[in-house]
């Protein structure tokens, strides 16, 4: 077992080669010690293999799936469960089981009284037009394990979406689980993003697409991508009582550090909550969007639990000696 005390403060675990490049460069700028854990090529040891830091830091993409077949995302769940249970602290590990389904997204938004918006689960593709039954069409179907908007697909009619269920054509996720979800239009063509932080607001944007885009990633990275649609950011203050609901979101799903992303239905003007995010990239050219640098809160936030870990290592030290 290493000695505690001579191990790097902090290791960020990522599967994305670009996305962290903001967080490594706020770490430098602080000097931290921290190691970079990238998860291709990684194994470990069910019986042994320590954690490589006092703080591993997860930034493990539900996207993932699509850059790569053999994906770490439940890999990272057994690697993540190892370590806590050696007693190293695993920095939103615990929002991994509400990041890894969004059934299970939209069960716990209904359960906290808050609307999304109608949707119905299904494992086989074949039940999928019964379950759009009661629905108003049109419908999306979705993966249960998402990210990048990944293959969301638009029926128009119960028709449709029979002859793409029949053919096996819909959407499904590496989980193997569909969601078909009536389709509710934003209203001023836009979403916003919430981003939390320790459970708290950290700041809002809204995120306009031409047309029914759903890859809405705001990064730096995501915006370079081939074919990425061409987003509008700018910065709002929800309010009080969609800041207070994505807190409790947060708080319920144990999302230490994430996102709640809600659009104004057209229809109505309902809010419909749609979406959590366990991976918070923020935003591209974040000083001139946002008038400050999310990625410095950030590292202060987790140089203050290195701290707390670096006491506990400390009295137990104390107490074993």
């Amino acid at each position: 077992m290493s000695d505690a005390f001579s191990l790097p403060d902090l290791a960020i675990v990522y599967e994305h080669p670009e996305w962290f490049e903001p967080l490594f460069a706020a770490l430098d700028r602080r000097g931290v010690s921290y190691v970079k854990v990238t998860l291709a090529g990684h194994s470990f040891d069910p019986a042994g293999s320590p954690a490589p830091a006092r703080v591993v830091f997860s930034r493990v993409a539900m996207s993932s799936f699509l850059r790569d077949p053999e994906h770490p995302i439940f890999y990272a769940q057994s690697l993540f469960e190892h370590w806590e249970g050696q007693g190293t602290r695993v920095v939103n590990a615990s929002a991994l089981p509400i990041d890894t389904s969004k059934a299970r997204q939209l069960s716990l938004i209904a359960r906290l009284g808050l609307k999304g918006p109608v949707t119905r689960a299904a494992h086989r593709q074949a039940d999928l037009p019964k379950a759009a039954e009661g629905l108003r069409f049109p419908v999306l179907v979705k993966a249960d394990i998402g990210g990048a908007g990944a293959g969301i697909t638009r029926y128009e009619t119960p028709e449709d979406l029979a002859v793409a269920a029949g053919k096996g054509w819909c959407p499904a996720g590496v989980n193997g689980i569909s969601l078909v979800q009536e389709y509710a239009p934003r209203r001023d063509g836009k979403v916003t993003r919430v981003e939390t932080l320790a459970g708290k607001f950290l700041y809002a944007l809204d995120v306009e697409s031409p047309g029914d885009a759903f890859d809405l990633c705001p990064a730096d990275a995501c915006l370079v991508r081939p074919g990425a649609p061409t987003l509008t950011m700018t910065r709002v203050t929800p309010p009080d009582e969609i800041i207070a609901a994505a807190e409790l979101i947060a708080a319920e799903g144990q999302l230490e550090i994430g996102s709640v992303e809600y659009l104004i239905d057209d229809r109505d003007g309902s809010a419909l909550f749609y979406d959590i995010n366990a991976l918070s990239n923020f935003v591209a050219r974040p000083m001139e969007v946002l008038g400050f640098e999310p990625h410095d809160v950030l590292v202060d936030w987790l140089m203050a639990i290195v701290a707390e870990e670096a006491a506990k290592v400390a009295v137990n030290g104390k107490a074993a000696a």
